[in-house]
């Protein structure tokens, strides 16, 4: 037996003979991170390689599964069966390490997250900032990490630690919120659940990451928050960052806590720095090129000696839903592929995530602008991981137990109970709230949820305003998408809702007492929601049930806000972007949040 396959040599002397027989093909296949999807392994089109070819053809073994898990037992099938297609068709023998983005809350995103399908669901982090309650997030991560486990993945494309300073950035859902304080204390019990399990009362000192550990991506270093014009950096008007109010060490602070907590990966920003070459020296070249920042800085100043993975797409143009995407080269433009390759490289990053071009990376070491053994130090990290993480010695998962595992009760329980509890209370004019027990007689005007969900309470709904005794209204932040495949995806525009859309609502709040639940998926802009309707409550990812049982006081709301609320857009464009809590005269601040009597 080869010594990489036998257990009973060290991780080391097993990476040491493993990567003294990989060919210059296998090394390069190791330093690509792109996603697989569900279905034949012969499948392709014109914008996506088969998983044939890129398994056994490119020999990569590094993939982020896409698409909603709907059944534990079919996925868990299909990663034995992509391990299986390695294992039967690879030199040596490598097996996949399989990871996934975000999958337990209400996210449907194929750029940035999956609904929680088949897995517990849990209100988007946002929410779990709202508790403050850094033992529910381990417990939480807990709970992801044994769900994830269960289906074969090994590795989560998160935490995602940005400070969310400019509140129009669209993916602030994603985030902890303003504070990076608070940021910092969560996400460090966030990796630690991830990677060591829950907590216990021996604490962590005699565990270690190992065969029961996700190993986790912290991203976006050095923080995606201070997006210029909250505009973001997936799209060539997005591109940069900017410190008019010399921030960039506060976005560092999660960053900081999570090398304390013992992050394994992360995975640079997509955005070019802009204002910080004359006193820092960083040039405005995307963060994953950017060599003072990775190696000088988060390696350098950090400590962090992990594995750099960049963010999708830094090479090569592609295909996303439908939509032409340029390469998020910003700063190389120019450059050739293989130029911004040997920049990847150079700049300390370890593997390039969404790409599936090996003959890059082939063509930077023929033209001597990758050295072989640079690319061995990328290598021996990734191979290293593998055997940390015990998927060569037991790449398969045990289908049957999947199911079992995947949605059960408790945790399916703890989700829906950190919905309820992460409930903000905004505004509650005379103590509407919660309603008292209503009648049979009670008529209510919905908007938002379906009629169903009051049906099975026994509750009555009518058609208009002016018929009703309470409306109830659940509306999303105000969005302004712009057209296109996936930039339809991601919130934009005015954080206030339009003039019709004000005047439409008004009308209702004239009509009847409205309690009204607004969806963070940002920050708002809307005093006059809170001037007009009797309650207001602030979500972060809830079903209708949770927010049903909040309005009847079955579930008390006990979150508090995670950022402040701004009073007006124009507030908001005055702002500094890496500025936290700089909008002038908000309705509310951060950690604001009213409690029943």
């Amino acid at each position: 037996m080869p010594i990489y396959k036998d257990p009973s040599y060290s991780v080391d002397e097993r990476v040491d003979d493993l990567v003294s027989r990989l060919t210059r093909e296998e090394k390069v296949g190791q330093l690509y991170h792109h996603m697989i999807f569900p279905g034949p392994f012969n499948e392709s089109d014109a914008t996506r390689n088969s998983t044939f070819d890129m398994v056994v053809n490119k020999k990569m073994t590094h993939f982020n599964l896409v698409g909603d898990v709907t059944n534990a037992t079919e996925t868990a099938a299909l990663v034995n069966s992509i391990q299986k297609l390695a294992l039967d068709n690879s030199r040596l023998g490598i097996p996949i390490t399989l990871s996934t983005d975000p999958r337990h809350a209400f996210t449907e995103n194929v750029g940035t997250g999956f609904a929680a399908g088949s897995f517990s669901q849990w209100p988007e982090t946002l929410g779990l900032a709202a508790l403050r309650d850094a033992s529910l997030v381990r417990q939480f991560a807990d709970v992801v990490r044994q769900e994830y486990l269960a289906v074969g993945f090994k590795a989560a494309l998160h935490p995602q630690v940005d400070v969310s300073t400019e509140y129009r950035w669209a993916r602030t859902s994603g985030t902890w919120g303003e504070d990076a304080e608070l940021t910092a204390e969560l996400i460090a019990a966030y990796i630690r659940g991830l990677q060591l399990g829950g907590p216990t009362p021996e604490g962590d000192e005699a565990r270690t990451f190992g065969t029961h550990s996700i190993t986790t991506v912290t991203k976006h270093f050095p923080g995606g928050g201070p997006a210029e014009d909250g505009e973001d950096s997936h799209f060539v008007y997005g591109k940069n960052n900017t410190y008019p109010g010399g921030q960039l060490d506060y976005h560092l602070i999660p960053f900081k806590a999570a090398v304390a907590a013992g992050a394994r990966q992360m995975m640079p920003a997509y955005s070019r720095p802009i204002g910080l070459l004359e006193d820092l020296g960083i040039p405005p070249v995307a963060f994953g090129f950017n060599k003072p920042v990775i190696t000088g800085l988060l390696r350098g100043q950090l400590g962090f000696d992990g594995i750099v993975v960049t963010d999708w797409g830094l090479l090569t143009d592609a295909i996303i839903r439908g939509q032409e995407m340029p390469a998020r080269a910003w700063g190389l433009e120019d450059k050739s592929e293989v130029e911004r390759c040997a920049a990847v490289f150079d700049a300390g990053c370890d593997q390039l995530g969404g790409e599936h071009r090996v003959d890059i990376v082939l063509e930077a070491m023929a033209q001597g602008l990758l050295s072989e053994d640079r690319v061995d130090v990328s290598v021996r990290k990734l191979m290293r991981e593998k055997f940390i993480l015990g998927i060569f010695d037991n790449p398969y998962v045990d289908v049957a137990a999947a199911n079992e595992l995947v949605g059960q009760e408790a945790f399916v329980k703890l989700g829906r109970e950190a919905q309820r509890r992460s409930y903000t209370l905004l505004t509650n004019n005379d103590a509407i709230l919660p309603l008292k027990t209503p009648t049979t007689t009670t008529k209510f005007y919905i908007e938002g949820f379906n009629a169903t969900y009051m049906a099975s309470r026994g509750l009555t709904v009518v058609e208009t305003p002016a018929e009703a005794d309470v409306a109830l209204l659940r509306f999303h932040a105000p969005s302004y998408p712009r057209p296109g495949g996936f930039e339809s995806s991601f919130p934009s525009g005015s954080l206030e809702f339009t003039a019709e859309e004000k005047a439409r609502q008004a009308e209702i709040y004239a009509a009847v007492p409205s309690v009204v639940d607004i969806t963070f998926s940002r920050a708002v802009a809307i005093p006059e929601v809170f001037e007009q309707a009797a309650a207001v409550l602030g979500s972060y990812g809830s079903g209708p049930d949770a927010f049903l049982d909040v309005v009847f006081g079955a579930s008390r709301p006990e979150g508090k806000l995670p950022f402040d609320l701004p009073r007006s857009q124009q507030a908001v464009e005055e702002s500094m972007e890496d500025v936290p809590f700089d909008t002038k005269d908000p309705v509310f601040r951060f950690g604001h949040g009213l409690s029943y009597e």
